[in-house]
């Protein structure tokens, strides 16, 4: 690792000690006060010494073990080489960086953390400048149809490599088959989803201007989170030249109506907080699950949702129109780990992390809103196997071909 990386992760570290300490002393002051309201006024004097006592100790204790932690990785990073190569020259350097961005995201960029991700298209490892003559290095072959490929949370462009071994990605097969010149974006998961989503929008008229040829096509492919940021990439993009020319938006188990697991988080920290004992250890740690993380619990796509500023005229087509770009067409695939075509025909079915109504944005009662066709199902598949899959791919190839002419009728 650089020196900056190793620094980075020592501040995290550091927070990381100093709030376990913290953590403890509000669970003995809320095991303490139920002490002293059984022992009654008699106990009031040493009570306010025992409290005295206590926060002095732990606030020693918070401010040392954080600082012990921090000041450990600045000696380990003043002996570290300044030729050391960065952790993101492996894809599993990457993975971890991409992993600490999707939990605490929001956090790395209040406190300006070394670590923190940038919106970025990548390139065999690498960011690439959004300059016409980068992007003519970057892509020698450049075609005027454009893929876009959007991660979920956690994750990072390698992502889409998953498998890889065993199955061609998406990206070189529709390169390869359908003249689409893949682009990868990489970007900080923790954060809101609509800040996200608005500087994608803003990436994208940077590619659509400084692109080698004229971009004539856009495919926007999200997995899971990426495919709510692409929504709501095409939400803040409107009036931008990119816009009109996106024809497909493939949406690739994105949780658009909400993920049970974010949803299971909320209500366990809820019911965690209630008691002093279980607040401080438990409940608090988990309400530290970033803005991302927070934003699935309804699949949060603009601001005002988690400003909390009449947020149901957004999300429900009420008032202001958002989802879905009018002038694309839009595609829902999911999964589920089970193998039985009956399954469909219950609700509650998914790919363990999100379930069918929502990978395919269908209320309860409602009728789906594209037509059928447009709906894709794989089972005995996971959550990560959506990343690539043949049968997957097979689908989104036959969306994206192009249509053959109608022969002209006879007589």
């Amino acid at each position: 690792m650089r020196r900056e990386e190793i620094t980075a992760f020592g501040e995290l570290a550091g927070d990381a000690a100093g709030g376990l300490a913290s953590q403890i002393q509000q669970m003995h002051t809320g095991i303490a006060k139920r002490v002293w309201r059984a022992v009654g006024p008699g106990g009031e004097p040493a009570r306010l010494v025992h409290d005295q006592v206590a926060a002095r100790a732990y606030s020693a204790a918070t401010g040392l073990s954080g600082a012990v932690v921090r000041a450990g990785a600045r000696a380990l990073s003043a002996a570290q080489p300044a030729e050391a190569e960065s952790i993101e020259r492996t894809v599993v350097g990457r993975a971890v960086v991409g992993a600490i961005n999707g939990l605490w995201g929001d956090t790395l960029v209040r406190r300006g953390n070394g670590l923190t991700l940038k919106t970025t298209v990548r390139q065999a490892g690498r960011v690439v400048e959004l300059t016409r003559g980068e992007l003519e290095r970057a892509f020698p072959h450049a075609t005027p149809r454009l893929a876009i490929f959007v991660h979920g949370l956690c994750e990072t462009d390698d992502a889409w490599m998953l498998g890889g071994e065993r199955h061609v990605p998406y990206g070189p097969r529709l390169q390869a088959e359908l003249g689409y010149t893949p682009l990868y974006v990489r970007y900080n998961t923790g954060r809101h989803i609509s800040e996200n989503g608005r500087e994608l929008a803003e990436l994208l008229t940077r590619i659509a201007d400084a692109w080698p040829v004229d971009v004539a096509e856009i495919a926007l492919i999200g997995h899971s989170m990426g495919g709510l940021v692409a929504r709501s990439a095409c939400y803040y993009g409107a009036g931008e030249v990119w816009t009109t020319r996106v024809r497909h938006v493939f949406t690739l188990g994105a949780p658009h109506l909400g993920a049970p697991l974010e949803q299971a988080a909320n209500a366990a920290s809820v019911a965690l907080a209630k008691l002093p004992e279980t607040r401080a250890l438990l409940a608090d740690p988990l309400n530290r699950r970033s803005a991302g993380i927070k934003d699935l619990r309804y699949g949060y796509l603009v601001d005002e949702c988690w400003l909390e500023q009449d947020c149901d005229a957004y999300m429900n087509n009420t008032g202001r129109e958002i989802p879905f770009l009018r002038s694309a067409n839009h595609y829902f695939v999911c999964a589920t780990v089970s193998r039985d075509p009956n399954e469909l025909a219950g609700r509650n079915v998914g790919d363990l992390l999100v379930l069918r109504p929502s990978a395919w944005a269908q209320q309860r009662g409602q009728r789906l809103q594209f037509p059928v066709e447009h709906y894709a199902h794989v089972g005995g598949a996971n959550h990560f196997a959506l990343l690539n899959h043949p049968a997957i791919y097979a689908q989104i190839r036959h969306w994206m071909a192009p249509r053959p002419a109608l022969e002209a009728a006879v007589g």
